[in-house]
């Protein structure tokens, strides 16, 4: 499948036929044109976009390009927001860990949303998610962290718009504290704060507004989120503590207001984090050294950023291709994310060591330069995967749907364009495996896409 077809191009003579005046219609999103950058970037960009529709939870709007995907989870405590992966869990500890990790590249490299012709169906994408926390924000000190319980999910396959599952909803309070979640959603919302803070500036103040109160229930109510939402702890357990996202939630409020209270929390609370070889929805911890180097310019947060970006590319185990192997889950998510962060510390001057190299080596090999031509991200390039493990990619337009589609081995019916796959579960290129029933190589995760997108937003803005 060439990939040219995703990105259709205007009629060269587009002669309209007079018509009656139309209804009023939502506001078409705009397409990919002649004025637009259309570099391999810019299509992974916009494919990467068109993943986050397919995940939409809740009421879907009248320009939802991803045709397939209905309104679904409407009778949800809090409708709206994203489900995590192939399931249809709304893990609010990983949905916000992607919007901010995702919101970083567009607080930082609007121009390659711009020069794609993206901006808007970016900030769509920023808004679906920060819609959603301001709704779950339900009082000052009470926000619903997720909805949806692991286990009776995944005793269903199918599409999101058939569930007839019990959805039951888990908040963190005063009495069941939640620092991770509170602080990483303060995150997400101070971060959306400066993406809108131009084009909407009440949307801005909303989302600031509610960043500021989590943030401070985050850090005046202490407690590990996966405790009081034992749930979530199958699955998305805490395992480094909440100390990383209470000094990543206090950068961001404090590039969002340049107020020196947060920054000052920040740098205190960075001193306890350590040596990190990560940058995940757990662990924000190199997040916080490198955002503390590019706001204070310190030398120590300048050697902080510089030794993890050197460790990861210098010293991590390698596939044959090139791919820096972090760890067995979502391999390219771990990858793309340091590669981002990396990028984003050669660009701000904190690194002794240019990494530019590798960093991008790893999006390149995302995209198919590997010596299978192989393309992780689906819809992108000639080969890609088809089986991805996600419900309701699976099922065909219509009629029942259920196990037998996910344990057939023909392709997924509907083409989940733009989504990131796990990637090889080893530092070996040939551990990949196209296969809906290998949840490891195979999954996609809202969190995978968010890293390789900000990625891909500074490729376009710097190439």
């Amino acid at each position: 499948v060439p990939d040219s077809h995703l990105v259709p191009d205007p009629d060269p003579h587009p002669e309209p036929e007079p018509e009656p005046t139309p209804e009023p219609k939502p506001e078409p999103t705009p397409e990919p044109d002649h004025q637009c950058d259309k570099s391999k970037f810019s299509k992974a960009l916009h494919l990467s976009l068109l993943f986050y529709e397919a995940q939409r939870s809740g009421k879907l709007p009248g320009n939802q390009r991803v045709k397939w995907r209905k309104d679904s989870a409407l009778n949800d405590e809090i409708p709206g927001g994203y489900y995590d992966a192939g399931d249809y869990v709304k893990f609010g500890f990983p949905m916000a860990a992607a919007t901010t990790m995702a919101g970083w590249g567009g607080v930082d490299y609007e121009d390659g949303f711009k020069n794609a012709c993206e901006w808007e169906n970016f900030k769509a994408m920023i808004k679906w998610a920060t819609d959603y926390f301001i709704a779950a924000h339900v009082g000052p000190n009470e926000f619903v962290g997720q909805i949806g319980n692991g286990d009776i999910d995944h005793r269903f396959w199918g599409r999101p718009e058939d569930m007839t599952m019990e959805r039951p909803s888990y908040k963190i309070t005063t009495q069941k504290p939640g620092s991770e979640l509170a602080a990483e959603t303060a995150a997400a919302l101070a971060a959306a704060s400066i993406i809108f803070k131009d084009d909407d500036p009440a949307y801005s103040a909303t989302c600031l507004r509610h960043a500021k109160e989590l943030y401070n229930f985050a850090d005046k109510y202490r407690g590990v989120y996966s405790q009081s939402i034992p749930d979530a702890a199958k699955f998305y357990k805490s395992w480094s503590g909440y100390n990383d996202e209470l000094a990543w939630g206090a950068i961001w409020l404090h590039r969002a207001t340049g107020e020196n209270m947060y920054l000052r929390k920040a740098e205190q609370l960075s001193n306890s984090l350590g040596d990190v070889e990560e940058l995940s929805w757990d662990n924000k911890a190199a997040g916080v050294q490198i955002l503390l180097g590019a706001v204070t310019e310190k030398q120590v947060y300048k050697d902080r950023s510089d030794q993890f970006c050197t460790t990861i590319f210098n010293r991590k185990p390698k596939t044959q291709d090139g791919l820096v192997f972090i760890q067995q889950w979502g391999s390219l998510r771990h990858a793309s994310n340091v590669a981002f962060a990396c990028l984003f510390a050669k660009d701000k001057g904190l690194l002794r060591n240019d990494v530019t190299y590798q960093a991008k080596r790893q999006i390149n090999y995302i995209l198919g330069d590997n010596s299978r031509n192989f393309s992780y991200l689906i819809g992108f390039g000639n080969k890609y995967p088809l089986r991805p493990h996600h419900g309701s990619s699976s099922c065909p337009s219509t009629g029942p749907c259920g196990w037998n589609e996910f344990n057939s081995a023909e392709p997924n019916p509907q083409v989940l364009k733009g989504a990131l796959v796990g990637g090889p579960k080893s530092a070996d290129d040939s551990s990949y495996v196209d296969s809906r029933q290998d949840y490891i190589t195979n999954e996609v995760t809202t969190d995978y896409n968010a890293g390789f997108q900000s990625a891909l937003a500074y490729l376009v803005a710097n190439e």
